[in-house]
């Protein structure tokens, strides 16, 4: 089930612990797209460009947002044709492994006039840097918070019984889950991420692409955590076309969210920080898998944890907004060095190359 007449919304990376976290390089043969590399500067019109192709095209999209700013793109991915088009820049750099027959390199360095850049050299330096000290806070603040969050986890997951998990899943699977005769695939994505405008959730993805919800409300994530990872092996054991949506927090320990396009099925998980509400959504209350007497013991911990580490986000949030003043500064450097009419003349490239020009 996949509505056709409108687009989808993801994330491909996020601010994490360790700074930006990216699934970029699995895209390409790895999910069956020929890549258009875009290699250009701040203000260059990557974005734009990306997407005036996605308004030509007539096939379901989905739409890469950028977790520095979300009204800016990434990439865009036509599903239909095997295709995607990538901002393939810091920090989310994609280089081709077999260029011409994997990858196609779209150079917009071109369009810069360099003698109008030179006597901005140091100011451009100055906001490069700037921005990159600010990120790196930033990302010491989504550390502290992600800390405090997964020592919630430990302590609830002290108190989940497991195996009552497993059969939950393994009688849900077997409910709703059909049985192929070939190994599923597999695309990663983001639905939700620490953004500037605060954590935003791409909650309208969801019906666009499922209409059976099943919601684990888990507020500390330690028995959806095993659900999901269940219900994920499950669902390519029985040759289905999964979505995994990761932890924008705990990218590469913690699945939030699992969509299955063809049977239209979504599962997910609601928390304090992207809340499901659905019009006939079933949920999964994970206190019946919990000894809620024995959590209750660490309740005041787990409070004093909670609302520090929405803090630290908040903290977070505001630097990226910082961050962002910063590279809008930097485009507004580039910006007037910008050679329109080239940019103008590599999308119209572009659009042929993916056979938009004829659509």
């Amino acid at each position: 089930m996949e509505n056709r007449d409108s687009h989808v919304d993801f994330f491909l990376g996020a601010t994490t612990a360790a700074g930006f976290h990216g699934y970029f390089s699995q895209l390409g043969p790895q999910e069956g797209h020929h890549l258009y590399l875009l290699k250009g500067g701040p203000g260059c019109g990557k974005s734009t460009l990306m997407r005036r192709l996605a308004k030509q095209a007539q096939e379901p999209i989905q739409y890469i947002h950028c977790c520095s700013d979300p009204h800016s793109l990434d990439g865009v991915i036509f599903c239909d044709q095997g295709a995607a088009v990538l901002d393939a820049t810091a920090p989310h750099t994609v280089e081709p492994n077999a260029p011409g027959a994997a990858e196609t390199v779209i150079c917009l360095y071109d369009s810069l006039d360099s003698s109008k850049l030179h006597p901005q050299q140091k100011m451009i330096e100055d906001l490069i840097a700037q921005g990159v000290g600010i990120k790196h806070r930033a990302a010491r603040y989504v550390a502290s918070a992600s800390n405090l969050l997964f020592d919630n986890r430990r302590t609830a997951a002290c108190a989940t019984d497991f195996n009552k998990i497993r059969r939950y899943v393994s009688g849900l699977a077997d409910r709703v889950l059909p049985r192929g005769k070939t190994t599923g695939r597999e695309q990663i994505r983001l639905l939700s991420g620490i953004t500037p405008e605060g954590m935003l959730f791409y909650r309208d993805t969801i019906p666009a692409l499922a209409n059976q919800i099943y919601v684990f409300q888990d507020t500390y994530g330690a028995a959806s955590r095993l659900a999901m990872e269940l219900l994920r092996a499950e669902a390519l054991a029985r040759g289905c076309f999964v979505i995994t949506c990761r932890c924008a927090l705990h990218p590469d320990d913690k699945i939030d969210h699992l969509i299955l396009p063809g049977l239209g099925i979504a599962f997910l998980t609601s928390n304090p920080w992207h809340t499901c509400r659905f019009p006939g959504q079933k949920n999964i209350h994970c206190s019946r898998f919990m000894d809620t007497v024995h959590l209750r013991l660490s309740h005041n911990r787990m409070r004093f944890n909670q609302k520090t580490a929405d803090s630290f986000l908040e903290q977070a949030i505001e630097l990226m907004a910082q961050a962002r003043s910063c590279h809008d500064s930097l485009e507004a450097c580039y910006a007037p060095a910008v050679d329109f009419a080239a940019v103008d003349a590599q999308a119209a490239r572009c659009a042929h190359l993916l056979g938009l020009d004829t659509k």
